[in-house]
């Protein structure tokens, strides 16, 4: 797998709006939220971008742009250099392309089935392999993420917040996707955790040359995890640049009051 950073972005957004129509208006309440206003953005292979900014100031919704989850109001998306389609092929693409790992595992893993299953689910809806390949792969995929080979028969709910947030991760990795969003992947788990999962993702970054979108209200964690940081307040990005930049020079007064209150651990 090549590991370097190409030129063309996997995917990148230009002057990308979300506006949200909400059921009730008024006079003095307006019926339309700016979920996403005005963003750039790409990411390529072999580069960390990291989002940062607090509760409600559009992370997620652009994470889910990215995702193709989430149409945009105005403004160009492009993958791989096209303008991206709602095709039912350009999504399929998209989603081997592009993985994401969510906030919470126990709520983004199926508590009904096994790790075995919830491994083998995308590479059965992809057609990839005859099913003795597949299970080569779920066995691959246990050990790049460090976890047991008897962790194959066991429900999320008997294994820890640490242990399903590495089975999310395996997941994403089934596809050999180009890019993995990450939306909060350590906010969930705790402190003695975190660590583990941030020094994970960085490891299997280095080893497939994957490129990365973490997204984090945690500017500490961003900074250990980036190339680039992009501050968000209010949908729209206020500040972007390396994480020399960010931290040494910040410009803005809310990327200034957001290293002021970082905490110290990760």
């Amino acid at each position: 797998m090549n590991q370097q950073r190409t030129s063309v972005p996997v995917i990148e957004l230009t002057d990308v709006h979300v506006v949200h129509k909400l059921r009730t208006g008024g006079l003095l309440r307006p019926d339309t939220i700016r979920a996403v206003d005005g963003v750039s953005a790409s990411v390529r292979r072999g580069e960390v971008l990291g989002v940062v900014g607090e509760s409600g100031s559009g992370k997620s919704t652009l994470a889910r742009v990215m995702t193709g989850l989430q149409p945009v109001t105005s403004g160009k998306v492009h993958f791989h250099g096209r303008p991206m389609r709602r095709s039912r092929g350009t999504r399929k693409e998209l989603g081997r392309t592009v993985s994401v790992v969510f906030q919470d595992p126990s709520t983004a893993l199926n508590p009904r089935l096994a790790v075995k299953e919830t491994l083998l689910d995308p590479l059965r809806v992809h057609g990839i392999g005859t099913e003795p390949q597949r299970l080569e792969r779920v066995r691959e995929l246990l050990h790049l993420v460090g976890l047991p080979q008897s962790a194959m028969d066991v429900l999320p709910r008997q294994i820890s917040g640490g242990q399903r947030q590495r089975v999310a991760i395996a997941r994403a990795l089934a596809l050999e996707p180009e890019i993995i969003v990450a939306d909060e992947p350590t906010s969930a788990l705790d402190v003695s955790v975190r660590a583990q999962v941030l020094n994970l993702l960085m490891d299997l970054k280095s080893e497939f040359g994957l490129g990365l979108v973490f997204i984090s209200h945690d500017i500490s964690t961003v900074r250990f995890v980036s190339d680039t940081i992009a501050v968000m307040n209010r949908g729209k990005i206020i500040e972007q640049g390396t994480v020399g930049q960010i931290f040494e020079r910040a410009r803005d007064e809310y990327t200034r009051s957001l290293l002021a209150a970082a905490p110290s651990l990760l």
